[in-house]
């Protein structure tokens, strides 16, 4: 992507046939790029290719007439619309920086919540892209540098209230990493300078990466968000607070069809209580999985987990609250073909281990059950150490 680009695929008529070919399969586009040779049909292809994923993705911006989206990574790396709105949802202030801006989604939304913003971006064609696009969005409070963190930090006059940064997670082969230590920019060199400025800070990084891990490594960590977006987690927010230093906050949040569900806990440290199976089973959502809530869900709702490292949870009444999946348990039994087949007339169900020394393709290879239906089953093991498998219809 570069500022010719903009040129190659802002005209009218470019923009016409990339609307009226949307449903085109784009390498077909290509193949018959003879057809159109007064087009460029590889941008365009490549164009139609990235709109796709953005009308998923990033909604607005897709219905937005003249928005140009960045191919490959760029658009595979940003933060989607649900995720970015989250993010705005948490901060407010006179000013914000984005230290790292890519595509401008998540600036975008946070610019919102500023009377000021700054959009810092070391790669010259993202620089072009944002500069256009925030111009065709009418972004007017943002400002638009190109320049990368450590040099504009150098040269900042006024600090922010709120300096944002989403590290780039690959190496210089553009392969994938999830420590801190191998992003770009290095936050063990900028932390440092943007807490002198008495500033927060939200950092955004990979939901691969280990949080207990990542608190010993960042200093001054109030909260971390553990975003997902139907049940997928999607990324790590690490809000740090200048000289705080008390027990940090964990979120976890599901964001489903502009809805939030949120748990929130400090503590998970307190044992729960177990149980045998009961009338309902629950299972708690991505986020909480991921923060590590294992505890402190199941004191929350008072209900009663299986065993130590299955995390499923049981109750005699159902908890219509519960941040997961809820189900009412039919049966108890165990892994065997003939003993399954009573609960399953037409031989499908949707299997899920949790603590179980098979997965669920040898589980299928073995019984023979097809992937669908109305049924759930759960491989699990129980408190007394026992495998099961839970028969379950959803409440």
């Amino acid at each position: 992507m570069s500022n010719s680009i903009i040129d190659i695929l802002s005209p009218k008529g470019v923009r016409e046939f990339i609307h009226s070919h949307l449903n085109d399969d784009p390498l077909t586009l290509v193949l018959q790029s003879k057809k159109y040779p007064d087009l460029p049909i590889r941008e365009i292809a490549a164009q139609i290719q990235s709109r796709k994923k953005a009308q998923v993705k990033l909604p607005e911006w897709y219905e937005q007439e003249g928005i140009i989206f960045p191919h490959g990574v760029s658009m595979e790396q940003c933060s989607s619309e649900e995720t970015a709105k989250y993010k705005a949802s948490l901060v407010q202030g006179k000013s914000v920086v984005d230290l790292t801006g890519g595509f401008g989604i998540d600036l975008y939304y946070l610019s919102r919540q500023f009377k000021k913003a700054v959009y810092v971006e070391q790669n010259k064609e993202l620089v072009h892209l944002a500069d256009y696009n925030f111009g065709v969005l009418k972004a007017e409070s943002i400002d638009r540098l190109y320049t990368t963190a450590e040099e504009y930090l150098s040269t900042e006059n006024t600090p922010a209230d709120i300096y944002y940064i989403d590290p780039a997670r690959r190496d210089e082969a553009n392969q994938k990493v999830f420590q801190i230590e191998d992003c770009t920019p290095d936050l063990n060199l900028i932390l440092p300078q943007l807490l002198d400025r008495r500033a927060e800070v939200l950092i955004k990084l990979s939901p691969l990466l280990d949080i207990n891990l990542a608190l010993k490594v960042l200093p001054n960590v109030k909260e971390v968000h553990v975003v997902s977006v139907k049940n997928e987690c999607k990324e790590l927010l690490f809000r740090i607070v200048p000289n705080y230093e008390d027990e940090t906050k964990r979120i976890a949040v599901n964001l489903v069809s502009g809805d939030q569900s949120l748990f929130e806990f400090l503590d998970d440290d307190i044992s729960p209580a177990f149980s045998q199976p009961l009338e309902f089973l629950y299972e708690p959502n991505a986020s909480i999985m991921k923060a590590g809530g294992f505890n402190a869900v199941a004191n929350s709702f008072y209900v009663s987990k299986l065993h130590r490292n299955s995390h499923l949870y049981t109750s005699k009444k159902h908890i219509e609250n519960f941040p997961g999946r809820s189900f009412k348990i039919l049966a108890q039994t165990v892994v065997n073909k003939k003993k399954l087949k009573p609960f399953l007339p037409q031989g499908k169900a949707n299997i899920t281990v949790r603590n179980y020394p098979l997965t669920v393709k040898e589980i299928r290879k073995k019984t023979g059950i097809k992937e669908g239906g109305e049924v759930y089953l759960f491989a699990t093991t129980l408190m007394d150490g026992s495998l099961a498998m839970l028969v379950c219809t959803r409440v």
